[in-house]
């Protein structure tokens, strides 16, 4: 039988998976991409990616994204659920900011636990795709992460 933690794990999952199939929109308008970088409490390199839709309303994009953390005898795996406010340019480069809700799980010498975070981001997108990217964990989302990326349209 399922355990309170790996419940709250599926039930996760299934809100995220009904979330993103209600916000799903034409292919041409969406992104999607890797990301890699570093975080600090714990000390960690990242790996992850992402996928964004169009504009739900002006100016703001459902951005989910995935980030694993290696390292300081720990595995974090955080699923994030963030919303990113783009701000209007005409230049090439673009400024956003946003945040978004995060399920946390934590695995450190194989005790495996589930918590929940908060984020607020801040970040620099390039028209062809590169991005760079910072946060501010809350809770028990990792407390800063910088991470690069780049985003393919699709």
């Amino acid at each position: 039988m399922y355990t309170s933690s790996r419940r709250r794990i599926l039930l996760s999952l299934c809100a995220f998976t009904t979330f993103f199939c209600l916000t799903v929109r034409p292919v041409d308008a969406q992104t999607f991409g890797p990301r890699v970088g570093a975080s600090v409490d714990p000390d960690q390199f990242v790996i992850g990616g992402h996928f964004e839709t169009k504009p739900l309303v002006d100016h703001i994009t459902f951005r989910p994204n995935v980030e694993i953390g290696f390292g300081n005898d720990v595995t974090v795996s955080c699923f994030n659920f963030e919303l990113a406010y783009k701000f209007e340019s005409s230049k090439p480069w673009n400024v956003y900011a946003g945040g978004g809700p995060a399920l946390v799980l934590i695995d450190h010498e194989h005790d495996n636990h589930t918590e929940g975070g908060f984020n607020i981001l801040l970040g620099i997108e390039h028209r062809e795709g590169l991005f760079g990217e910072i946060k501010a964990g809350m809770l028990d989302s990792p407390d800063f992460k910088v991470t690069i990326g780049y985003a393919f349209h699709w």
